[in-house]
């Protein structure tokens, strides 16, 4: 049975998927990474459905007969990285009183922060000041080891959005990060990685409770992709399906259960959260 035009949009609206041309400019594809009836898998994003692929995402990949339709499918987080890195500092907006960077700040978020689309964002036993920070997210496709800034985005599979939670006490107060930006869900992302974007042309918006509170376009990054992917490269190898959030624009508030936390970039989709 075909979706009416209403439950299409009711379905790619809760998925995190409206507003996105899923059969754009040439070049230009959405996967997911997905469970239906117990069993998880790599798609390809077609309208109101998943169309599964064969061979691994970043791989000989092709897509196969089977499709899913999305409203049946749970989305998951739409890679599984051996490695997540942020970078700190990387929008004029977001510095405040500080000096602008000489190079790319990079810190690491353990795996375990990491929070399916549509999961929950868990404030942990003595977090007060818990903040959003919306992120453009880059997904490496090939293994990177001391790559020139000229050649990085062939090492580049796709983008993706995150959301890279931090405690801002703890991130004061403590000698390192580890807690206060990688305690448990402290890292959204998704739903989907697009291949074949002009990232630079798009905005990143971040919205609690429907309210705005960060717009920036990813043109004003202060260390573009070439030049993340290249300096990380130089000092760690980078993985297929590893990710880099690329650093937060403007100014953060902090999250109290109930709020409901949304990341969107253009011709990505909207990464939606609620805090608990």
């Amino acid at each position: 049975m075909e979706l009416s035009r209403r439950d299409f949009v009711a379905t790619m609206a809760a998925s995190g998927l409206m507003g996105i041309q899923t059969t754009a400019a040439p070049g230009v594809a959405h996967y997911v990474r997905y469970e239906y009836r117990g069993k998880r898998g790599y798609g390809l994003l077609e309208q109101d459905a998943i169309r599964e692929i064969r061979g691994g995402l970043f791989g000989e990949r092709t897509p196969a007969g089977a499709k899913v339709k999305l409203a049946d499918a749970k989305l998951l987080y739409p890679c599984e990285p051996t490695s997540v890195l942020a970078v700190g500092l990387n929008y004029k907006s977001h510095l405040g009183n500080r000096p602008a960077p000489t190079k790319p700040e990079l810190f690491f978020k353990p795996l375990t922060s990491l929070v399916d689309p549509a999961g929950e964002i868990v404030i942990p036993p003595g977090a007060k000041n818990v903040h959003y920070e919306g992120e453009f997210v880059i997904v490496i496709g090939k293994t990177a080891r001391q790559v020139a800034e000229d050649d990085a985005l062939n090492y580049v599979f796709g983008y993706t959005c995150g959301n890279d939670v931090s405690e801002r006490d703890w991130q004061r107060d403590d000698l390192q990060w580890w807690r206060a930006k990688g305690a448990d869900t402290f890292g959204p992302l998704g739903p989907a990685i697009v291949t074949g974007l002009e990232y630079r042309k798009s905005r990143l918006q971040t919205r609690v409770n429907g309210e705005v509170k960060q717009s920036q376009l990813l043109s004003d990054l202060l260390f573009d992709v070439p030049a993340i992917v290249s300096f990380a490269s130089r000092h760690v190898t980078l993985h297929p399906g590893d990710v880099i959030y690329t650093g937060t624009p403007g100014a953060t508030s902090a999250m109290k259960p109930g709020d409901t936390v949304e990341v969107e970039i253009d011709g990505i989709g909207v990464l939606r959260n609620r805090v608990k």
